[in-house]
């Protein structure tokens, strides 16, 4: 039995504004809350070159030199590395800190060293729980 003969039926109606209001909602919620990771993990010293002469009485820190070839190749402390490997290098360095609680890691990277060789031996410093390194910059005279 149909009662309603002379009306025409209703089409089924979406209304999608309460919707769109419900994921715009959402967005903001995201967007407000989303914190951003930083990039901070492993803080750098990085060298100032300036051309006046460094105080002589200053003391400096005990240091750990390491050399990176443009090859790849290392040398700590003027010994040469054999291998290239990040847990060989991570006992050399801890080899040639001996009894230094977290020595001063220097860092001379030729120019054309890869970035690859560099980050090698920072992580392997980090690995022996060193946090101190910086980098060697050459000045250049001024013309």
């Amino acid at each position: 039995m149909n009662f309603q003969r002379g009306r025409p039926k209703e089409e089924p109606e979406i209304n999608l504004v309460p919707m769109i209001d419900v994921l715009l909602v959402i967005l903001i919620f995201l967007v407000v809350t989303t914190t951003y990771s930083k990039f901070a993990e492993l803080e750098i010293t990085l060298p100032e070159a300036n051309s006046t002469e460094i105080d002589k009485k200053v003391e400096r820190p005990k240091s750990i030199d390491i050399a990176v070839t443009a090859m790849g190749e290392y040398t700590i402390d003027t010994v040469p590395v054999k291998s290239t490997s990040i847990e060989y290098l991570r006992d050399a360095l801890r080899n040639a800190a001996r009894d230094q609680e977290d020595p001063l890691i220097i860092i001379n990277g030729d120019e054309n060293a890869s970035y690859q060789s560099v980050i090698r031996i920072m992580e392997a410093a980090r690995l022996a729980g060193y946090n101190k390194i910086t980098f060697v910059a050459e000045i250049k005279p001024e013309n």
